[in-house]
């Protein structure tokens, strides 16, 4: 033990592998399996670990593939862990650890042959047809029951820590026939049994398990038998695996961060996303899981009342914040944050009556920031979150409050302090022009600018250069605007001496990118109106950067489709141009003085002067038929960040329910 893996082992040659993969049926109670499952491993904690056992095992379970339906010999492995799972919280604790140590041997020989039976045969039916082998049809059901059984009733232990990983792993490659075969939820078998079963009775705590997983970010234990040599069973150890001991440093660094997650903490990192898994599938239909976690409670609230449905559970909400907040950079905890706020109130209620929000909303701002380097799924889920997040005034009004000093991660501009709210929105600003320069898409700038408009009506004491940014993001679209209408116009113009087609579609394009621009636009200038409406004698930084801007207003003034908010942009441009004309004439103003002048006139600013618009309001609503967005986002997630070694070209065609 404690070697790396040999590259030279051969285990199509061990007498125990051979049997097990031949065309003989093996009884339940054959002495066979007590040395067949007698062997040390440290399990794969990297991708390469992964990788070479696998090339080390392919050829027993390609000789499985062609001998089980004959033997079933994979059947009675399954039917021998239902069985010894179910003695497993009656063990004594002076025999526990060899009990456990059984058990997860038995669960890691049938995952390593389940995972190449999803990825080789071609249909669900072959799938399931290879564990009911010499069975009544319940197999599988039971099965997958028992895997629920451990993960609820068996608590996390040391002994126990391997076997609920496991568990945990297993599931999601059974779940994952709808990854490999484009298998839709709704008509699956394994879906059925998942989400119909015996089991569900259990969904709540099962559930409460996988987010209490996450929340305790436990480290992996030693490996069983690690450091003991021989000791647990003499002799049978060194058969068939005990060389398979993988080296924890990986020769490769690709997704170093996602396996780093996975060896941190890997039970949190494979629970998590198999609470992904069974929460986005069968969504139109009646979905156990999906509806405890939307609707679990605080553990501080009162009593449950008794439910019909039993779909209620308590959790703490304040560990299940203070873990998100540390894994917010993450996509997959990204994620559930996002489906905790938009479908359980009661955790969107406790979390906006934080008073540490700026620790949540820290990450998810550094994730937009690095939006290059970050996954466009995952920038998108950020900025719903933040849009869902600005659909309350109480948070728009405390980011506003919240003071920060030295952001050292923000590099345009040193920023010694700031508001948490100025701060979001210099970086939806970045991420809008960075939007509109890199990815055009329509749906992330609209919902960039919902956020803010959403924000708008509590800008308060603007920070100069977020009050410049805001302006210059005008600025910025207006010139783009102004270009493709000029060249639209060339267009219209040379369409005589240019092919008709050509200019057609030339023309179409440029006159669907500048409709796109006239919304922006538009928008933009809403946000400027709504904060001048409800906070100018707050904002005397954004007027100032209005003054010596006015000039970027003045080509929009007669077009009809900016007239209306432009007017009242002008009217407290020339309010205030006019005190300041009035006071310059009196002695010279500099740019401190121009600021105590703006003050001043802010105090007798009549409100009634300009005219008053529909306040800016916008609630995040997911479209029609998310799973097409969600499912194959998700098995891309446990591809990445779980070390099970899956292509992801065939997440494209994941069909959905």
């Amino acid at each position: 033990m404690g070697t790396a893996i040999s590259r030279n082992i051969d285990l199509s040659t061990n007498e125990y592998c051979i049997k097990f993969v031949s065309n003989n049926p093996i009884t339940f109670n054959d002495p066979f399996w007590n040395r067949f499952l007698a062997f040390n491993i440290t399990p794969p904690s990297t991708r390469n670990d992964q990788i070479l056992l696998e090339s080390k095992i392919e050829p027993l379970c390609q000789e499985l593939l062609k001998s089980n339906l004959t033997s079933g010999n994979l059947g009675t492995l399954i039917k021998i862990f239902i069985i010894r799972s179910s003695e497993l919280l009656g063990a004594a604790d002076s025999n526990a650890n060899l009990f456990s140590w059984q058990i997860f041997n038995t669960l890691f020989t049938i995952r390593c042959f389940l995972k190449f039976l999803t990825e080789v045969v071609t249909d669900e039916g072959q799938f399931v047809e290879h564990i009911e082998v010499n069975g009544d049809g319940t197999v599988l059901d039971a099965f997958i029951s028992s895997l629920f059984t451990v993960i609820v009733d068996v608590p996390v232990k040391d002994s126990t820590y391997l076997i609920h990983l496991e568990c945990v792993t297993c599931l999601l490659i059974i779940l994952s026939v709808q990854f490999h075969l484009g298998q839709k939820s709704d008509r699956s078998l394994i879906y059925n049994v998942v989400m119909k079963g015996k089991h569900v009775i259990s969904t709540p705590i099962f559930i409460k398990c996988l987010l209490t997983n996450f929340i305790n970010q436990q480290s992996p234990v030693p490996a069983y038998g690690s450091n003991q040599g021989h000791s647990l069973v003499t002799g049978l150890a060194s058969e068939i695996w005990s060389l398979l001991t993988f080296n924890r440093k990986s020769e490769d660094q690709d997704n170093l961060s996602d396996q780093s997650e996975f060896q941190k903490a890997p039970l949190a990192v494979q629970s998590l996303l198999l609470l992904l898994v069974l929460v986005h599938n069968w969504t139109t239909l009646n979905n156990p899981y999906r509806l405890s976690l939307f609707s679990c409670l605080n553990q501080d609230n009162n009593p449950i009342a008794p439910t019909k449905d039993n779909t209620l559970f308590k959790i703490d909400f304040n560990s299940l914040y203070l873990t998100l907040c540390k894994k917010a950079n993450g996509d997959a905890p990204t994620l559930l944050l996002y489906l905790l706020l938009h479908r359980n109130t009661s955790f969107k209620k406790y979390l906006l009556q934080r008073m540490d929000l700026q620790e949540l909303i820290f990450p998810i701002l550094k994730t937009l920031y690095n939006a290059p380097n970050s996954h466009s799924h995952h920038i998108y889920m950020s900025l719903i979150i933040l849009l869902i997040l600005s659909e309350d005034d109480t948070f728009n009004k405390s980011i506003h409050e919240t003071k920060l000093k030295n952001i050292t991660w923000y590099t345009e501009r040193q920023l010694t302090e700031i508001s948490l709210g100025g701060l979001l929105i210099l970086v939806i600003i970045r991420t809008i022009q960075y939007n509109m320069l890199k990815m055009r898409d329509k749906y992330l700038h609209t919902n960039c600018l919902a956020a803010l408009a959403n924000m708008s009506s509590q800008f308060r004491d603007l920070h100069p250069y977020v009050s410049q940014r805001l302006v210059s993001l005008f600025e910025t679209i207006a010139k783009k605007y102004q270009k493709l209408s000029k060249r639209l116009e060339n267009n219209k113009t040379n369409e005589a001496n240019e092919t008709t087609i050509t200019i057609n579609q030339d023309a179409a394009e440029l006159e669907q990118d500048i409709n796109v621009l006239e919304e922006v636009l538009r928008m933009v200038l809403e946000i400027l109106n709504s904060a001048l409406s409800t906070q100018l004698i707050h904002n005397p930084n954004l007027i100032y950067t209005l003054l010596y801007n006015k000039h970027v207003f003045e080509a929009f003034k007669d077009n009809v489709v900016f007239q209306d908010i432009i007017h009242n942009i002008e009217i407290v441009i020339k309010y205030f141009s006019q005190i300041l004309a009035d006071k310059s004439q009196q002695n010279e103003v500099d740019a401190q003085q121009v600021l105590q002048v703006i003050q001043q006139g802010g105090k007798y600013w009549p409100k009634d002067k300009i005219t008053k618009f529909p306040d800016l309001k916008f609630k995040y609503v997911e479209e029609e038929q998310p799973e097409e967005f969600f499912i194959p986002y998700v098995w891309e997630l446990v591809s990445q960040q779980s070390i099970l070694n899956w292509n992801t070209s065939s997440a494209t065609s994941i069909a959905i329910c």
